[in-house]
Order: structure tokens, then sequence, then C-alpha cells
């Protein structure tokens, strides 16, 4: 790769296998997600959306150690995953009212923070109304429609904190860190790897996501 003048590279240190080497980009956006949602010991943090930037985010929030850590997504193989990661609770809309849950998980308070991670318009609402008075909407995901939500809920309604998150940034080291000392868990989110030459293959299994997170190609692999 051609590099310009001025970038900034960071070196990955020989002791952490591919497999988990090539979730430094995504877990650093991940990351900053999470330092976005600044979450405070006991806070009630869910999660929608447990692709692998959605876990990258059940690693990292682990961390701050949250009072409960719930994950949301439509697919049990990465809600299993997120279990596996360190979340607290997995559910799946289709299965269970998630809204009623955690209001009841609550006493009909409400979680403190939300983080859409789907890219479904639908998780939107969804976490405006599932998160509580001042509470915080962390907005990562980015989506291909249109998404229409009752504003108001914003303002009048909670006196939310709408914060928007983009990227990486100052994320890379702690990052990889946190994956060489084993503080920020890897294992089993690359769950494909194909040689180059299966390229098609690799991107129709990805493209499902029934049953794969993170598809990897090994190139020089026959």
């Amino acid at each position: 790769m051609k590099f310009p003048e001025g970038a900034l590279i960071h070196r990955v240190p020989e002791e952490i296998p591919l497999e988990a080497a090539i979730l430094i980009e995504p877990y650093a956006c991940s990351m900053h997600a999470v330092e976005r949602a600044d979450i405070q010991q006991g806070d009630i943090v869910v999660i929608s959306g447990a692709g692998p930037l959605g876990l990258g985010m059940v690693a990292a929030a682990r961390l701050k150690k949250p009072g409960k850590l719930i994950v949301l997504d439509l697919y049990e193989v990465r809600l299993a995953q997120a279990m596996k990661l360190g979340c607290d609770m997995v559910l799946n809309p289709t299965k269970v009212d998630v809204q009623a849950v955690v209001a009841e998980l609550t006493e009909g308070y409400g979680c403190d923070i939300y983080i859409e991670a789907t890219g479904h318009p639908a998780s939107v609402p969804q976490g405006l109304q599932m998160v509580r008075k001042l509470g915080k909407f962390i907005e990562f995901s980015v989506f291909n429609d249109k998404v229409t939500c009752d504003w108001g809920v914003i303002g009048d309604g909670k006196e939310l904190d709408i914060l928007g998150v983009s990227l990486s940034p100052f994320c890379y080291p702690p990052v990889i860190q946190g994956i060489q000392d084993g503080l920020l868990k890897t294992e089993g989110v690359v769950t494909h790897q194909y040689p180059l030459s299966r390229f098609m293959e690799a991107f129709e299994t990805c493209s499902k996501g029934v049953d794969s997170l993170k598809v990897v190609l090994i190139p020089g692999e026959t």
C-alpha cells in the first residue's frame, strides 16, 4: 500500500494473530462510539445491533462496568457471540417486546444509554422510546433509507442528548493495546476465512449474514 506523506501509521505487534489484528479498525470505531457515550459505572446500556462493530462496542463497553449491558439483534448467532464477549442480556426484537423488557428491568425508567448500530430505520424510534428522560442516544449507523421519528421526544419529551459518531479518532493505540493485553475480547468475531481465489464465495457468505460475522480473505492462500 502507498501512504501519503504525513499519514498516521500504527504498527501492529507481531504477537497479535491475524484474526484479531483485522478487528483493529472496526474495534477502533466501536471504541469511539463507547467513548462518546461516556458510560458511567452502573449505567443501563443498550446496544442495538451485534454485527462486528456492535460486538466491538460490547467488548469496549464492558470495560466501563455498566450496571447492565443489553444487546439487541435479529440473529441468534450474533446474540450468542455478544454473550461470549461479556454482555449481560441479549434480546431478539422478533421474539420479545424489547421495549417492554427494558422498561420492566428499569421499573419503567428506561435505559441510560442507547447505542444505535444496526443501520435499520426502525431502531431509531425504538431507541428514542427506550431511553430514559435526560438519557443519551448515540447514532453510529449509516442508513440506506430515510429515518422518520417523533422529533418532539428529543426536546420537550425527554431532553435527550443526541450524539453522532463517525470513524475512530484517537482510538487505534488503545485498541491495539487492549487486544494485545486481552482486555478487548475478539475470539469468535471472525467466523470465516477464505483464500483470495474464493472471493466470490466469501462475499456471498458475508452478504447473507445469517451464520457469519467477520469474513476474511487471505492473500496468497489457494
